[in-house]
């Protein structure tokens, strides 16, 4: 992925580089060790967690450049406490990420998948299927990638309620639950935010409605998930990301026939992979500059 990579050659000009493709690093002791003496750390994959303990092993350590948007990886107030600033990149997956929700949505609402598989065994499906035009969308999460799933839904005709977490009431948050037809998270995954979908929210929602997620599995309690899917609470769910990644073998997701899932891949497409790549480069060479950008605040 990022060796070979135009941002692997732009990377190697600032200084001495290492590159690290095997997993591993979701162990504290491996990180830190992978980290050393380094000033900068280049963080591609979330399962890389940056607690204080890594923090603490690695006093050189002094920016951690993302690529993505999501920091529930990276214990932000004890990076700041050792002096470490973190820098993501943001909106550089929004168009690929909020294209990835609508065809989740689609392929939940017209049943694509059944379908599919009804028709390789010999069967000619025929069941009633869920239109977008018309219907209300209540989008979570209003940055690059929620805008543009709002968009996105806009384009084919449909109702848009959207919630902001730092502009927006928990009362708001209730009535876009009651209203919406389709329900897609965006939020980041904070502790406030995590469990954002319990048990009382699947309550809220109409019976026919069809929740997506492509920010963080955390987002959604499982359980209440699970609940909500086996009793018909709401009419399915697209997910893209899950609890524990990746599934194991047997999970109880894998069941739920009302549920279409992908691998944490919304946002692999060549364009994201090259735009994100760079600007995550371009944010340790501002760094080390003296002019760093995308900062993310605790």
């Amino acid at each position: 992925m990022f060796e070979g990579s135009a941002a692997h050659e732009r990377a190697r000009a600032l200084g001495e580089l290492r590159v690290y493709t095997e997993r591993g690093a979701d162990d504290e002791a491996e990180l830190a060790r992978r980290i050393g003496k380094a000033r900068v750390a280049v963080n591609i994959r979330a399962h890389a967690r940056f607690t204080e303990a890594v923090f603490r092993d690695c006093p050189d350590l002094q920016m951690i450049s993302i690529w993505g948007v999501g920091t529930d990886n990276i214990d932000l107030a004890a990076a700041a406490r050792h002096g470490v600033t973190v820098c993501n990149t943001p909106g550089s997956n929004a168009y690929a990420v909020a294209e990835h929700a609508l065809a989740l949505m689609l392929a939940v609402a017209r049943k694509i998948p059944q379908i599919d598989r009804g028709m390789r065994d010999g069967a000619w499906p025929r069941d009633m299927l869920t239109q977008l035009y018309g219907k209300t969308l209540g989008v979570f999460g209003t940055g690059s990638i929620g805008a543009r799933t709002a968009e996105l839904g806009r384009g084919l005709g449909m109702e848009v309620l959207a919630w902001s977490a730092r502009r927006d009431s928990p009362e708001m948050k209730d009535d876009i639950l009651r209203c919406a037809d389709f329900v897609t998270l965006h939020v980041r995954l904070t502790p406030e935010t995590r469990g954002f979908i319990a048990q009382r929210e699947f309550g809220l929602m109409k019976p026919g409605a069809i929740l997506v997620n492509t920010g963080r599995g955390a987002l959604v309690e499982r359980d209440a998930l699970l609940a909500a899917l086996a009793a018909g609470t709401i009419a399915g769910a697209g997910l893209d990301v899950f609890h524990d990644e990746p599934l194991a073998p047997g999970d109880a997701l894998l069941a739920c026939p009302n549920t279409v899932l992908s691998p944490h891949n919304a946002g692999q497409t060549p364009e994201v992979r090259r735009d994100g790549l760079m600007l995550t480069i371009q944010n340790v060479e501002n760094f080390l500059e003296g002019k760093p950008t995308n900062v993310v605040r605790a």
